[in-house]
């Protein structure tokens, strides 16, 4: 006579189940100062939360990446830090679940391998980003008001020349600002920008992100800001996207501000005038007989000069380095 046995987890001889691997997911939305001690705030709540759980095997805290293969189970605070929209969301919840695993969250209590769980994600996931295009709304207006009251917000973080006090304020830092006077100095006396960027590196001088790199752009961008006569044109740029933070530069869609003596200046306002024109001297635009407009920056006495009687193309000065043998040509 046959004898059948029903099997459940009490009666059955099973050997000690390994712990999972949770894993806690976190984001944030920019690299400000503000949004970093938020992450540091969810990695230490997150190594708590999962280390107190003895099923649980701390399987180390992802932000914005995950590594395949290496974990169980996911951890994250709600949807909208999961992922910035329903596709995403939806998309991601997937594919983790195509690799058995699942994953949880926390503030709505949802796990996604629930029988009803896709479900209620696809809702609660459309909500959030509803909640996080009117937050971006909210944001923007609020911009706008403090724009138009002369607030400035500016990231010191790359900033060469200035820092921020306990207030927000713009304050000098000597040392920077020296940097800063030099590049004008020299650039009114002639000197190209990849010669004023070779002679900071030579002098091992850092840029405003700290780095003994310096390119002809960083130059650049110092002598056309207007930050360093003390005024501050606001909103140069735009979100056009509030999902992907997509930024552009402003040509006029939305409204901008100019705010006069917002801070201390470094460069007196007729040196700052001086370079700007000299930018403008130096910067020239050919046609060629095609029709095509060609934009380049040169301060040599030949250029646009030298005119080429085959093509109609204008000849550029260049350096050449031919294996290591550093020349200058017309081209």
């Amino acid at each position: 006579m046959k004898k059948v046995t029903k099997i459940t987890e009490n009666t059955a001889d099973f050997t000690e189940r390994p712990k999972l691997r949770v894993a806690a997911y976190c984001r944030v939305s920019t690299d400000s100062d503000d949004q970093l001690v938020s992450l540091d705030t969810q990695i230490k709540h997150y190594d708590s939360y999962i280390k107190s759980n003895p099923d649980w095997d701390f399987a180390g805290l992802y932000y914005d990446e995950c590594m395949a293969g290496n974990i169980d189970m996911v951890i994250t605070k709600s949807i909208s830090r999961f992922a910035r929209n329903t596709l995403d969301c939806l998309k991601y919840i997937r594919q983790l679940k195509d690799k058995n695993i699942p994953v949880c969250f926390e503030k709505e209590n949802i796990n996604s391998m629930d029988s009803k769980g896709e479900v209620m994600l696809t809702i609660m996931a459309s909500l959030a980003q509803q909640g996080s295009q009117s937050l971006s709304q909210n944001v923007k207006l609020g911009l706008q008001y403090r724009y138009q009251q002369g607030e400035i917000q500016i990231n010191c973080a790359r900033f060469l020349g200035y820092t921020e006090d306990e207030n927000k304020h713009l304050v000098i830092v000597p040392e920077e600002a020296e940097t800063v006077k030099r590049i004008y100095r020299e650039y009114l006396e002639g000197a190209s920008m990849l010669k004023i960027a070779r002679g900071l590196e030579a002098d091992r001088i850092l840029n405003g992100a700290g780095k003994e790199r310096w390119h002809t752009s960083n130059v650049n961008q110092i002598l056309r800001n207007e930050k360093y006569i003390g005024d501050a044109l606001l909103q140069k740029t735009y979100t056009v996207d509030f999902l992907t933070k997509k930024r552009v530069k402003n040509n006029g869609l939305v409204p901008q501000y100019y705010v006069e003596n917002s801070h201390e200046a470094i460069i007196p306002r007729e040196i700052f005038m001086q370079v700007q024109e000299e930018l403008i001297r130096r910067r020239i635009v050919h046609t060629s007989p095609s029709g095509k407009n060609r934009t380049f920056i040169s301060n040599h006495f030949f250029a646009q000069m030298i005119i080429c009687g085959n093509c109609g193309e204008v000849f550029r000065r260049v350096r050449w380095n031919n294996r290591g043998k550093k020349s200058i040509v017309w081209r």
